[in-house]
């Protein structure tokens, strides 16, 4: 059994990756918006290249639709606006990476994130590991021995490998106690506001000393806070009993190359039909 890594790829944050980096005058047939689809793809075969993984599993979120997690905090992720000319590459982007045959993910009330941790189960109990690629900091909760987090930092060229020291590292805290240093701590980009008073360090040092937000909490007990931040816990905690089902092989570069020369990427689908010669 091919017993490589694993590529398991948080589609939106790659695409609003792409998009950001890639000139908005890319355009392709009919005149249409395709930067974020040229960068994402441009990007994706650097990674293969480098990486060489047995697979890619691309996981999506679904705009618009409400998750639990906005059942549990009405306010996450609030005021996230974004341009039209990338949702309308959003919405083709599950169905390109379907032509390559790559592993895709996207279930009503569920996010990208529980994807990736049901596919990075999935395969750690099957004795495989995962690479895991977003700068979403939420998946460090993910991290284990067989999972580390690729955290691109200039295109995916220049990347960080996080790993459970790493994690340690970055937010002084372990792998799993992720959930409850967040709760704590607030995460301002999904408008969590955290425990009062509590920054980043003071999470992280009650974590080390109590261990879990249940011990934090019984040791120094915050009345009329501590239901709210058992919640949050919940929010960011992620969920991966959503169904997935996971690539039996490589890609097929060939027809999925086609695909996006019908698009108009006449000369990225050139590159990416070598890399089914490699």
């Amino acid at each position: 059994m091919d017993r490589r890594p694993l590529l398991v790829i948080d589609g939106d944050n790659l695409t609003h990756r792409a998009y950001h980096s890639t000139p908005k005058t890319v355009r392709g047939a009919d005149n249409q918006p395709i930067n974020a689809v040229s960068g994402f793809f441009g990007m994706l075969a650097n990674l293969w290249t480098a990486e060489s993984p047995r697979g890619i599993y691309v996981a999506w979120d679904t705009l618009g639709v409400e998750t639990y997690r906005h059942r549990l905090w009405p306010s996450y992720q609030e005021g996230r606006i974004f341009d039209p000319e990338i949702l309308q590459q959003l919405e083709l982007m599950p169905g390109i990476c379907a032509a390559f045959g790559f592993g895709t993910g996207k279930a009503a009330g569920y996010e990208a994130d529980d994807l990736m941790a049901a596919v990075a189960a999935c395969e750690v109990e099957d004795g495989g590991t995962c690479l895991l690629l977003t700068n979403d900091r939420d998946a460090y909760q993910l991290v284990s021995d067989s999972v580390t987090v690729l955290s691109p930092r200039r295109g995916v060229r220049e990347m960080d490998r996080i790993d459970p020291a790493g994690v340690v590292e970055r937010l002084g805290v372990l792998p799993e106690q992720v959930p409850d240093f967040k709760a704590l701590a607030g995460d301002s980009s999904d408008r969590i506001p955290g425990a009062r008073g509590i920054g980043p360090k003071k999470a992280a040092a009650l974590l080390l000393q109590h261990g879990t937000l249940d011990a934090v909490l019984e040791a120094n007990p915050r009345p009329g806070e501590t239901e709210l931040l058992l919640r949050f816990r919940e929010v960011v905690q992620m969920r991966p009993e959503v169904p997935v089902t996971l690539p039996s092989g490589p890609p097929d570069w060939t027809a999925g190359a086609e695909h996006l020369r019908s698009l108009g990427m006449g000369r990225l689908a050139d590159r990416l039909a070598t890399l089914a010669e490699g």
